[in-house]
């Protein structure tokens, strides 16, 4: 019997991985992909996926808020998938059928997908359900770290997240750019990406992550290439579409 799968992710890199793994699994049908929360209620209600991979933090309308807006009778089984660390999840662990953290290998893909057929074949679902009415009840609350330390010589220095323009990325070191100067760190780009609230960084190319609050705009170059032009009018190429970035300029939080 296959599986019915459907994706809810406002990432499309995220969404298109998904795919990628899933098109190697036998036995699964993947339904529409959804970009964001409306769009996600809408398609579980007219679809009736088994198991959705869900994307716990999406602008506006949140992984969560989806779970909420779905009568108990209409919730799929649910893979929660989402940028934060082991210790950030540990809350709402027990919750979900399973969780990954991105960015995932194939075989933890793969050990997620083989639970979700377990209970599938065992009629474990009803108390998937239950697990997540308890969460939807008392949501936890998700922390982010709001500083990065740096070490310089014999010196810590805490810097605010809020104060970076954007992070570079030089083999196993990052930038830290900010207006008053800048940081090295020795961390690799995937790495730190996990730790960074989604809401406030986007990663725009290979070797990039911004803030997206230092964004004012972007524009196409000569050789056809996107470029975010940042507060103080400095050019970064982005090699990512443009209507991800579109959508959370829209929706950054306050």
């Amino acid at each position: 019997m296959k599986m019915k799968i459907m994706i809810v992710d406002d990432e499309a890199l995220a969404r298109g991985r998904i795919r990628r793994f899933l098109a190697q699994e036998p036995n699964v049908e993947i339904l529409d992909d959804c970009v964001n929360g409306p769009e996600a209620i809408q398609n579980i209600r007219e679809q009736n996926p088994d198991l959705v991979f869900l994307d716990v933090q999406m602008p506006e309308v949140s992984g969560f808020d989806v779970l909420r807006a779905l009568a108990p009778v209409e919730l799929p089984a649910i893979i929660f998938v989402t940028a934060h660390d082991q210790h950030a999840i540990e809350a709402f662990e027990v919750h979900a059928l399973d969780y990954l953290i991105k960015p995932f290998a194939r075989a933890r893909f793969q050990e997620a997908l083989r639970r979700a057929r377990r209970h599938m074949l065992t009629r474990r679902f009803v108390s998937i359900d239950e697990r997540l009415q308890d969460l939807l009840r008392a949501p936890p609350e998700l922390v982010y770290p709001n500083r990065i330390p740096v070490k310089t010589g014999n010196q810590t220095l805490f810097i605010k997240l809020d104060s970076i323009d954007y992070i570079e990325s030089a083999a196993n070191y990052m930038v830290l750019h900010t207006p008053t100067g800048n940081h090295i760190l020795r961390e690799t780009l995937t790495n730190l990406e996990t730790k960074l609230p989604s809401h406030l960084f986007l990663r725009i190319s290979r070797s990039v992550i911004v803030n997206i609050e230092r964004i004012k705009g972007w524009e196409s170059n000569s050789r056809g290439d996107y470029e975010v032009i940042l507060h103080n009018n400095q050019k970064l190429v982005m090699t990512r579409g443009t209507r991800e970035l579109q959508e959370r300029l829209q929706y950054t939080k306050a």
